[in-house]
Order: structure tokens, then sequence, then C-alpha cells
């Protein structure tokens, strides 16, 4: 991110997050999501836009570089912060366990801190996470069959909550686009919200990985709550009604920030 970007407000910043996700975005669904006027979004794209982080096109506004680099982008977006809560879920998975596992950036870096585990089963749609685990000698990879989505390398369709649902698996491991201020867990599509709530239903243990920007982020699909999640893997403390809404489901949080790690 160019340095002009450490000047940008909080809901341009919402925006480049985005749009570094989704490869672009359209004017009426931010005006819409952060309750502001569409003139308002259009002046903050303006800027963005003069900076040179963002490129117009009808209707809203794309990256930069086009979409074949959107994953990789994400990839190094946070990395550092990732990886940390990468080696937090690894302490929670033993040699031998069962894990189904969401498309998105965390959970690939989380399965790849798992390195060193041995007997795994992986069951997923994220082909970043298949290819980690056909590196690891005892390893097992189960696939849904499906259309690529090139940018993304995953598969989605409403087939793939179906697949997870023929598995009970130890761990359950997703990530989300963003989480709204009541705690309300968000995506960019039905097939993505739709699959991650399969895991959620088919595994005995779901664990939650998702660093800080997620937190008021703005995505359009609604799909369960953050208490669903038996444990959360973030990389700082969430905001105050998020924390006391997992304690007060009796949900495990640990926050990575902190050396060492710590449960809350």
């Amino acid at each position: 991110m160019q340095d002009g970007s450490t000047k940008l407000s909080q809901r341009q910043q919402q925006i480049l997050a985005y749009v570094a996700e989704r490869g672009q975005g359209s004017i009426a669904a931010f005006a819409a999501d952060m309750a502001v006027t569409e003139q308002t979004i259009r002046r903050d794209v303006n800027r963005l836009c003069a900076q040179n982080l963002l490129r117009r096109v009808h209707g809203g506004v794309a990256a930069i570089d086009g979409p074949n680099l959107q994953y990789s982008k994400r990839r190094v977006m946070n990395n550092a912060a990732k990886r940390q809560i990468g080696v937090a879920f690894a302490g929670l998975v033993a040699d031998g366990a069962s894990l189904a596992v969401s498309i998105g950036t965390t959970p690939e870096l989380a399965v790849d801190a798992l390195r060193q585990h041995s007997d795994l089963t992986l069951v997923t749609n994220n082909l970043w996470v298949a290819m980690l685990g056909c590196e690891r000698p005892g390893w097992r990879v189960d696939l849904p069959g499906g259309t690529v989505r090139p940018s993304d390398r995953d598969i989605l369709g409403r087939h793939v909550a179906q697949f997870f649902a023929r598995f009970q698996v130890d761990i359950g491991l997703f990530g989300v686009a963003g989480v709204a201020a009541d705690g309300t867990l968000l995506d960019f599509s039905d097939d993505e919200v739709e699959a991650r709530m399969a895991i959620r239903k088919n595994c005995r243990c779901a664990v939650l990985v998702l660093d800080h920007s997620k937190f008021g982020r703005p995505a359009h699909v609604r799909g369960g709550h953050i208490t669903d999640a038996d444990v959360v893997i973030c990389d700082r403390t969430p905001p105050d009604p998020i924390v006391a809404s997992l304690v007060a489901a009796n949900r495990r949080l640990i926050v990575t920030g902190q050396p060492g790690g710590h449960d809350e």
C-alpha cells in the first residue's frame, strides 16, 4: 500500500480492503453497506483513484492490477498476523486429525502451519490448501468436483455444501469476509456462506480464524454468528461487544498479537 494510504479515512480503508479481496466493488453497494450517500462514496473513490490505489470502472472501482493478482495480494496483506494465527491454530490440532477447511488466505496459512503434523485428513474446496496437503507424506486430501475459480483457486457452488455434509470431521476451520458490529458473519456470496455453514454443521470443533481487519469490514451476505465458532483466533482483541458475546456463549478466544498469545 502506498504511503498516502496511511492518511485515508476508515471508510476509505474499508473500500480499499474490499477491492483487494474481491477485485472490484460498486458505488451503490458501498453506500448501502456504510449508510452514507453515493456522493460521499464517489468522493472517497476519487481520492483513492487519485492516489493510484484503485481504478474507476462502470458503476464502481477495481483493483489496479486486475483480477489475476487478487489472491496473491490477499496473501501478503497482514501476512505476519495471519501466520501468528496459524501457529496458534496448530497448537489445537493433534496428529491423525481430520479437518474441513474453507476458502481464504488465513485458513490456508493456518494449514501451512501444520507442516510438522502427521496423518492429517483435509476436506476442502480450497485448492491452495489441497496443494499443501499433497506435499505432506501421509496426509489425505478430499476435494469436491466442480468449476475452479481461476482468480482464487477454489471451487464454489451449491454442491460444495453437499460435499462437506458427507463428512464428519474433528475440526472445521474457516474464515470470513467480515464481521458486523453485532457479531454477524459476512461473506460475498450465498455459495460462500453455505459452504462455511456446512463446515460448521459437520465438525466436532469449529475454529474461526481472522485478522483484526475483518471487524466492521463491508460484505453483503449474512450467514451465522461469531458465537457459532467454538474457538476464535485473532491477532488483536476484538471490539468489546464481540468479546462480551463470546464470553456469554462460553466460547474460547485466542489473541495472538501479544507475546506468546493469550486466551480471553
